[in-house]
């Protein structure tokens, strides 16, 4: 199945000339959807970068630090081997809430005047 292929157009309904896009694009709503969407996104990829660096390092020069047992044979990287794990899944839903609660409501707004909706 081909992933690439558009969805169905609205029968009947013209598609957007390029202007109309370059318009859409340049305009203070469409500015605003992508400040909300790199104001969230952005941040949040630093400091995930910087977390996962953290762990690399402490992995390769703080062996001591890392080996630390913290119950029975789960020591210290595991522990922050896992952490990797649950703050992926935790960005991921955080967006997902993020972009259900203000990105989709103007993208689809966006969308349905270019559809010719609005």
């Amino acid at each position: 199945m081909a992933t690439e292929t558009p969805p169905p157009a609205t029968p009947g309904a013209p598609l957007p000339s390029t202007e109309e896009f370059a318009e859409v694009q340049q305009s203070a709503e469409f500015g605003e959807l992508r400040r909300a969407h790199r104001s969230f996104a952005f941040p949040l990829t630093v400091a995930f970068i910087a977390w996962y660096l953290l762990y690399v390092l402490l992995s390769n020069y703080a062996d001591g630090f890392m080996g630390t047992k913290v119950a029975g044979n789960i020591n210290v990287a595991l522990v922050l081997g896992l952490a990797q794990f649950l703050t992926t899944f935790l960005i991921a839903w955080w967006y997902a809430r993020h972009a259900a609660a203000k990105l989709d409501p103007k993208a689809q707004a966006i969308k349905s005047r270019m559809e010719g909706g609005a």
